[in-house]
């Protein structure tokens, strides 16, 4: 596909947003159009063909990158624009993940939206502790998103505002303390098998067999893989962090296979539309997995981390490697899985045995 053939252009349909595709009639560049995206659809209404508009289409098209954030701003009251745009720009000058930003822009535009016309910088303390117990009692926000919308409005007063004071009286929601949730060995071996499609089984194993977050996983690229070493590189992970985990031995065939069966061409799990296989949707293949192998327990596709950190610590591995393995800043976050596996726990004797 020559994209100097096509002419290309944002547009909306039927709702959506989408990129319009027009071209001289020719039925080579029609098939030309469907062969590289064959989820290609014809509209009547605009007499072209169109895409969704995603990230990873413009990218392909060699389309400027669509910025969400004016569009954003844009729907916020104009007293408060300038505030949104802001904070976009000072957490991208402190060069903060792109996960973090989406969400602490999320956040703020939600206080925006309901401030309307009265100005965000007037918030006083008082004012700001009865949006928080807005957020709780009104909208039944739990502690982990309330601590995010705390952070990101506290960055907004103290990074952008430059008021270090502003939150000092602003109380914490306790966080709730949770195990991590695991599946078991025979759990595990019974999900990989219900799972017949070859690059949802193989993106399962890698979750488990090297302990890699969802993200980890569809981010890696074919370069990252080292058969010779039998190594594969995690470049920029959670914390902008990399590190080298161990190849199972068991996957080199597989991917092998993989690799010749669905020949990608950067990425390891390429989506539709080339890119990153997404997230959300290896979730939702983890989430049909575990409903087909009929495992009743509520647990999303981390568990499969969990399970891998629970698993090597119960084989007698030391705790300061899974702690490199994993990828964790401090060794406190690796030692929860202390609190799981039950090499530990059995060493435990019951009073009631000994009477």
């Amino acid at each position: 596909m020559i994209l100097s053939n096509y002419t290309f252009h944002a547009d909306q349909h039927k709702g959506k947003d989408v990129i319009l595709v027009q071209f001289p009639f020719n039925n080579n560049l029609k098939l030309a159009l469907k062969k590289r995206f064959p989820s290609a659809r014809w509209s009547a209404s605009k007499k072209a063909w169109y895409l969704p508009d995603l990230s990873v289409i413009r990218k392909e098209l060699q389309l400027q990158e669509k910025n969400t954030v004016e569009t954003k701003a844009l729907r916020i009251h104009e007293v408060n624009q300038e505030a949104y745009r802001a904070l976009n720009e000072q957490l991208t000058l402190k060069d903060y993940g792109k996960s973090t930003i989406t969400m602490y822009l999320a956040e703020f535009y939600h206080l925006l939206v309901l401030l309307d016309d009265y100005p965000v910088q007037d918030l006083n303390p008082k004012r700001l502790k009865d949006y928080f117990l807005y957020c709780i009692r009104v909208e039944k926000m739990r502690e982990r998103k309330l601590n995010g919308k705390i952070n990101a409005i506290k960055f907004y007063f103290e990074q952008v505002l430059h008021r270090p004071k502003m939150f000092f009286d602003i109380p914490r929601p306790k966080k709730a303390t949770s195990l991590p949730k695991m599946l078991s060995k025979s759990e595990v071996k019974k999900l990989f098998n219900v799972t017949q499609n070859i690059k949802h089984r193989i993106a399962l194993q890698l979750c488990y067999g090297m302990g890699l977050r969802v993200s980890e996983v569809v981010n890696l690229k074919i370069e990252d893989i080292d058969s010779k070493r039998m190594v594969v590189h995690v470049v920029g992970a959670k914390g902008k962090k990399d590190r080298y985990v161990p190849l199972p031995k068991s996957i080199l065939p597989k991917l092998r296979e993989y690799y010749l069966s669905f020949k990608p061409k950067t990425y390891l799990f390429e989506g539709q539309y080339g890119g990153p296989y997404g997230k959300s949707s290896l979730q939702q293949v983890f989430r049909l997995a575990m409903k087909r192998a009929k495992i009743n327990k509520k647990i999303g596709i981390h568990g499969l981390r969990h399970s891998y950190a629970t698993h090597l610590l119960e084989a007698g591995a030391d705790m300061r490697f899974i702690q490199e393995l994993l990828g964790h800043h401090s060794i406190k976050t690796t030692q929860v899985y202390t609190k799981v596996t039950p090499r530990s726990i059995s060493k435990v004797q019951s009073p009631l045995d000994s009477i």
